[in-house]
């Protein structure tokens, strides 16, 4: 089955829970595939609404009766549930659209200018192209040339950690005792 036909099972069942499928990964290997389907809260829910643990097993449980009873995948696979955290995966045109700005990093099917990796802020997002600017340069892919893409989590923005001693040249070196 192709990833868009399963999304189009599952995320009904998703949605009926209150969430929305943000999209998946299938990994086919000989012993145990794996399915990985990431959820997140609609993008109308209030700010502090997050997906929590008791959201992924019911929607784990939801999925699982409803892909026994379709079996949609062939052999054994691991079903895998999990909310997109702070390195979000982006999956659709519209998905990168909502996070313009943000810093992305994106790994292509085909080499693009000699390129398989892109990193950069998400400038634009015209039909089925995605713009980000890396390095000052515009650069323009096809969505459908996109493998994998996810935003760069801005740590420091975050709190996570310490970003430069203000009027200090950098970070503070390790020292050796």
């Amino acid at each position: 089955m192709k990833d868009d036909e399963l999304i189009q099972l599952i995320t009904p069942a998703i949605a009926d829970l209150g969430l929305e499928c943000l999209g998946i990964e299938y990994a086919p290997s000989r012993g145990n595939s794996l399915l990985r389907v990431y959820i997140d809260v609609p993008a109308d829910a209030p700010p502090q609404r997050a997906v929590t643990l008791d959201d992924c097993e019911a929607v784990s449980r939801e999925l699982s009766a409803l892909l026994d009873v379709n079996d949609p995948i062939q052999g054994r696979y691991t079903l895998e549930v999990s909310s997109p955290g702070i390195d979000r995966p982006l999956f659709t045109s519209a998905q990168f659209a909502r996070f313009a700005g943000e810093t992305v990093r994106i790994t292509l099917n085909l080499p693009q200018e000699g390129r398989r990796r892109l990193q950069g802020r998400i400038v634009g997002v015209e039909g089925g192209t995605i713009t980000v600017e890396q390095d000052g340069v515009p650069v323009s892919v096809a969505h459908e040339n996109i493998q994998k893409a996810r935003l760069v989590a801005d740590l420091v923005a975050l709190g996570l950690v310490a970003g430069p001693k203000k009027g200090g040249k950098g970070m503070p070196r390790k020292v050796n005792k």
